[in-house]
């Protein structure tokens, strides 16, 4: 048993899974990422599985905390259930760290290459997968923990977030080898690799940097509105004209900055505002009070060719006279959040959202604002960066992300979530413009830079300039090639390590 063996070994990949950990928002000592993995990387070849996995479940057990928040404070769930989500959830996570130990530990034996070869590719390959497998779930990948470096991510236009990674991973493992052996002329040769390949990584930050890129030549002025509406009481049919009047005086408090387009969160209304209520009429006479127009989230429905109702959750624009421009529908839903899985047979599991039956997934639909198109992503949805890709290449020239953190409370979730928003700017060349229920609202720059922000959990406006228009990077072009370049690498390796086993199986001939 993994527990009732606490070695040395594991209690040295426990070590790399908390510094790991200690990275990520908050408290964000970034740093710590270029040497967390070392103590594991000195001790898994002892037990490669078991240290990979320890690390795993260590470091996603610290990072992903908050789920027993959602799952208990709004979910509804008895704590003892939630607690055997969370760890199953945690230990799945942990097997893709395992899994890579393992894979470098057995090439290191078979053969004898060492961890800076294959390690760096095999991590970033089962970091791409788990982006995909089961719907994917792509939150955490150690190269968001470098958002505050600048020099160190600017290469996502490049390579995505996983460029990022597989630095982390090379830095390590040169580190690591130096350590375990400080004469060997391969560990020395494989630090000079490794100051090479970062002279080019950081080189390339620096050259990106000392471009003009968040300069447009179109500018919109934004108002963010953040209105603090607890999660508790928003689908309380009593609240819903408190929560009316609360958007509609922030956003008259944003009057005074000639705002050229208005921004409400996630389900801002909750109610829906497709239907003429007197409540989605209220909402509709806003636009033409505020003279600019409004993007604002908001549950719908269609019935569909078979005679049911799908649920959507979407973002409506309405134009400065309140007349309606189009509707984006979230498309990445959240598993057990906004639908529940395999439903005939998960009947007995009822999902997280309050308000509405289960939603269906929508397309990339650009909405038009002026001669621009606005590509939205739903809140869960930034951490999906072929979204916005996509949405960049049906010619968005701003992305919006329209998010309701509230589900995190008082956690480091939202801190990630936005952590993880800024690669998607950087990767695309583009500005974003956030607006978040609870926090934290912000406009971030095509560098990746958060160029407006407010405080987390208080009801706000907040209004800025962001740039139209969005460079077409080779990411945007080519999507995650370096990913799939090392998967393909990854592949090879384990079709090595099969034709050698295959062969040590053959019977000797005389």
């Amino acid at each position: 048993m993994l527990l009732a063996r606490p070695d040395r070994t594991l209690l040295a990949a426990a070590g790399s899974g908390l510094l790991l950990a200690a990275a990520f928002p908050r408290p964000d000592l970034f740093p710590l990422a270029w040497i967390a993995l070392v103590p594991l990387l000195l001790v898994m070849r002892h037990r490669p599985f078991a240290a990979g996995l320890t690390t795993g479940v260590v470091f996603f057990a610290v990072v992903l905390y908050w789920l027993n928040i959602v799952m208990t404070t709004y979910g509804g769930l008895p704590l003892i259930l939630s607690l055997f989500v969370y760890l199953f959830l945690v230990v799945y996570l942990a097997a893709y760290f395992a899994l890579s130990s393992w894979l470098s530990c057995r090439l290191k034996t078979v053969l004898n290459l060492p961890y800076l070869v294959t390690l760096p590719p095999l991590w970033v390959a089962l970091e791409y997968l788990r982006g995909w497998l089961f719907t994917g779930f792509p939150w955490a990948i150690i190269g968001y923990s470098q958002q505050n470096f600048s020099l160190a991510i600017q290469s996502s236009d490049v390579t995505g977030v996983y460029g990022v990674s597989l630095m982390l991973v090379v830095v390590n493992c040169a580190i690591a080898g130096v350590i375990a052996a400080p004469k060997s002329r391969l560990a020395w040769l494989g630090i000079a690799a490794t100051i090479v390949i970062s002279i080019s990584h950081f080189g390339y930050g620096f050259w990106r940097e000392s471009q003009p890129l968040e300069q447009r030549a179109e500018k919109l002025q934004v108002a963010l509105i953040q209105g603090n509406i607890d999660q508790g009481q928003k689908w309380v049919p009593e609240n819903r004209q408190a929560t009316i009047d609360r958007y509609q005086q922030l956003s008259t408090q944003a009057l005074k900055n000639h705002p050229d387009l208005v921004i409400w969160p996630e389900a801002a209304t909750p109610f829906f505002l497709q239907e003429e209520s007197d409540l989605a009429n209220q909402v509709k006479k806003i636009p033409e009070l505020l003279n600019a127009p409004l993007l604002v989230g908001s549950p719908s429905y269609q019935l569909s060719p078979a005679g049911e109702y799908q649920y959507f959750n979407s973002a409506f624009l309405f134009s400065s006279t309140g007349k309606r421009l189009g509707r984006s529908d979230k498309i990445h839903l959240v598993p057990f959040g906004e639908y529940v899985p395999l439903e005939k047979l998960l009947s007995f599991i009822d999902k997280l959202v309050v308000g509405v039956g289960n939603f269906s997934p929508g397309r990339i639909q650009p909405l038009p604002l002026n001669g621009h198109t606005l590509g939205v992503l739903v809140c869960y949805e930034a951490i999906f960066p072929s979204l916005a890709r996509e949405y960049v290449q049906e010619g968005s020239s701003l992305l919006v992300n329209l998010t309701n953190d509230a589900w995190f409370g008082h956690s480091s979730a939202p801190y990630q979530l936005l952590a993880m928003t800024r690669f998607r700017a950087i990767e695309n060349r583009v500005w974003i413009a956030r607006a978040a229920n609870t926090g934290i609202s912000a406009l971030i720059s095509p560098a990746g830079r958060i160029v407006l922000s407010g405080p987390i959990f208080a009801p706000l406006q907040l209004s800025g300039s962001v740039g139209l228009g969005a460079d077409m990077t080779f990411y945007t072009r080519f999507g995650d090639m370096f990913a799939s370049i090392c998967l393909g690498i990854s592949g090879i390796y384990l079709l090595v390590l099969l034709f050698m086993r295959k062969r040590s199986e053959l019977p000797v001939k005389d």
